[in-house]
């Protein structure tokens, strides 16, 4: 894997994107692992290393943050998220392909360049329009996957300087995606400088990221972990735009993630057209929500303890009327929530996912051991947690037979929540 130098495990106070002090805390999940550290087996509990998970707000530019960094080359070494395993994923993929090619004119003369493009699940759907393609990624892990089915991947953190190199090479984009990759990066100035760097004249740049108005109204909290080192709000998105010589001019909300939001940007000089009504409306909810102050932020963190209630009293109930309770989609929202409510493997005896890189591990903190869906099957549970509740629909098909012995389906966030 490429690496961004060496970056040190460190707590931080400033802002990691204005440099202004941090300010309240937003949430506060105790101490945990990486939720992507998986373990091989039980010997490897005793080297397992857990760190600080607590979001705060920078008053000056609004963005929220972690306040504790772990290095990225700890946290994506050995990553096992690979996106082709989600159908629903797969499907949002190809509706965006559709929709860019159509909108922005891609042909055979334009360069498609995805941050973070993972196994190659989104690019693939523009090999068959003759559309050249780049995927820029830095688990080695992944790219080998997308490489088998037609998409180069360079095996880099993408950044400024990365950016450079390949426009010094006469490579830049007509089109940049950057899909669930800004709330990963620890340099969001670096980052961005680089779409900056490696969009052509008059490109576009669209990405996508979890909303942080979502997240503080339905009681997200499972969606921070480290390797979340950031939480956008379309505010605090404009003003780092800004601040490189990028504007926003559109937006999408999207039902992913529990809610995100798609921007659509290109460079401030080449902008031509006002502001749309999408955008106007974003900015007037996150005004109307109290993003940019602390109120909206103090309410979120009692709502969040009140999951952890709720979580409790379900699972303690659960395993003193003798009922069982087993988990489905090791997800690393999941792990959040399994480590902040303190679960056990008395409480839930394991967890099922269809991806085959993560079956035999074991979770990281709970030590709850992942299984394959037909272990799931046959054990007949009384209770499923859908722990990738975003996928909750996805999951439910998947899983229908559960219902021939009355086993029930549980989702524990925004709220806990049993399914009759």
């Amino acid at each position: 894997m490429a690496t961004v130098g060496k970056m040190m495990n460190r707590a931080i106070t400033a802002c990691r994107a204005c440099n202004a002090q941090l300010g309240a805390v937003v949430a506060d999940l105790g101490q945990q692992p990486p939720s992507n550290a998986y373990l091989a087996s039980v010997g490897d509990i005793g080297n397992e290393r857990r760190y600080p998970l607590r979001v705060r707000l920078c008053s000056a530019c609004t963005l929220v943050q972690l306040d504790y960094v772990v290095a990225p080359e700890e946290l994506f070494r050995d990553y096992s998220y690979f996106s082709s395993y989600s159908d629903e994923w797969m499907s949002h993929a190809r509706r965006y392909s559709d929709m860019a090619i159509e909108r922005f004119g891609l042909g055979r003369s334009s360069l498609v360049i995805e941050l973070a493009s993972n196994d190659g699940y989104l690019l693939r759907n523009f090999l068959p329009h003759g559309i050249p393609v780049l995927g820029i990624d830095p688990s080695d892990t992944v790219a080998e996957a997308a490489a088998k089915i037609g998409v180069p991947t360079l095996v880099e953190f993408f950044g400024a300087a990365v950016a450079k190199r390949l426009a010094d090479t006469g490579r830049t984009a007509d089109l940049i995606i950057a899909n669930n990759v800004l709330a990963h990066v620890p340099d969001v100035n670096d980052f961005v400088e680089g779409i900056a760097i490696l969009l052509k004249r008059g490109g576009i740049a669209t990405l996508e990221f979890p909303h942080l108005l979502k997240l503080v109204l339905h009681r997200e909290f499972d969606t921070i972990y480290h390797e979340h080192y950031s939480y956008f709000s379309l505010l605090a998105v404009e003003k780092l735009f800004q601040r490189h010589g990028l504007a926003v001019f559109d937006v999408d909300e999207l039902p992913t993630h529990g809610g995100s939001l798609r921007v659509y940007a290109t460079r401030t000089r080449d902008r031509e057209a006002g502001d749309t009504a999408r955008l106007l409306k974003v900015r007037n909810d996150e005004l109307i929500a109290g993003l940019g102050s602390t109120d909206a932020y103090t309410r979120f963190a009692k709502a969040v303890e009140e999951c952890r209630i709720e979580f409790r009293e379900f699972v303690e109930g659960a395993k003193a009327s003798g009922k069982t309770v087993a988990a489905y989609g090791a997800a690393a929202k999941g792990n959040t929530l399994l480590n902040y409510c303190g679960a056990t493997v008395d409480e839930i005896r394991f967890v099922a996912d269809r991806n085959p890189n993560k079956q035999s591990k074991l979770l990281p903190g709970t030590h709850i051991p992942i299984v394959s869906p037909a272990t799931l099957l046959d054990a007949k549970p009384d209770y499923v947690l859908i722990l990738p509740w975003n996928l909750k629909t996805e999951v439910l098909g998947q899983l229908q037979k559960i219902r021939d012995w009355g086993g029930r389906f549980v989702t524990a966030v925004p709220r806990l929540e049993v399914a009759e």
